[in-house]
């Protein structure tokens, strides 16, 4: 393996994130709205309750969980699906997959940047004000361990996730409506829209054995249980591994297969 060609991909991806200031700027702009939105949402929810608990979760947990939610969100999201829906559409990807490198790979590294920039910029600041806010709702121990373990294979999840449905660009030419219902399949299921305990009998259980839940409800448990359990633990970790390498496995069977049927426009 060689480290230092992937390092070189992520540092070009950082360089290429902070020319971008002002469209950084507006999208977290537009996810403060969207927070602002959420917190009159669920507080309204939780008056028209007229209890301090629904589901197990007081207002305070439900909306800690939902923006660090949202951060996770925008840390993780790499653009992959339009990423390769525009290298197919415009004739790129015959040169992509000329490179001395998998292309699969190549995708992951030259994105990985994001990563670093989004942590700094999106995640790790909302993590702090909400951590400061919330005067201790947030554990500081073992759980953040546990939850960075959680992060970097739920990234590779949502990474396999992206990448599957990218290259269904490769039969309809368009990505467009495919990427929008990819995106509120994944956000309604992994709890980001809406904590999965709120979720109704079979629904609920139905979620937990999908891959999705491993995104976001899996590391979220995981940092807003300030005494964990090590059963538990390994049961939310070892359910994220064998979705990393079912997905992974996937996404690389259907490319496999789909690459053999590439045609381009004009060629």
């Amino acid at each position: 393996m060689n480290l230092k060609r992937y390092v070189t991909l992520t540092r070009a991806g950082i360089m290429e994130s902070l020319q971008f200031r002002l469209s950084a700027f507006i999208m977290v702009l537009g996810n403060l709205l969207y927070l602002i939105v959420t917190f009159f949402l669920w507080k309204s929810i939780y008056a028209a309750a007229g209890t301090e608990t629904v589901s197990g979760m007081t207002f305070n947990d439900t909306l800690i969980y939902l923006v660090l939610a949202t951060a996770l969100f925008g840390f993780m999201d790499m653009y992959i699906v339009w990423e390769i829906g525009r290298s197919i559409q415009s004739g790129q990807i015959v040169l992509e997959l000329l490179r001395p490198m998998q292309y699969r790979k190549y995708l992951f590294w030259a994105y990985s940047g994001s990563f670093v920039t989004q942590f700094f910029f999106t995640f790790l600041p909302t993590f702090l004000i909400v951590a400061a806010v919330t005067h201790g709702a947030i554990r500081f121990g073992v759980n953040l361990l546990f939850f960075v373990i959680s992060v970097v294979l739920a990234v590779s999840i949502n990474y396999s996730i992206d990448f599957l449905v990218g290259t269904i660009c490769l039969y309809t030419e368009s990505i467009w409506g495919i990427n929008i219902m990819k995106q509120v399949i994944v956000l309604l299921l992994s709890g980001a829209t809406i904590p999965l305990a709120f979720f109704p009998e079979p629904l609920h259980s139905v979620a937990l054995c999908l891959p999705f839940q491993s995104i976001y409800n899996a590391p979220l448990t995981l940092l807003l249980d300030g005494e964990p359990q090590m059963q538990n633990v390994l049961q939310i970790l070892g359910t994220q591994a064998v979705w990393v390498v079912v997905m992974g496995l996937a996404s690389m069977a259907f490319w496999k297969v789909s690459i053999r049927k590439i045609t381009v426009n004009g060629g």
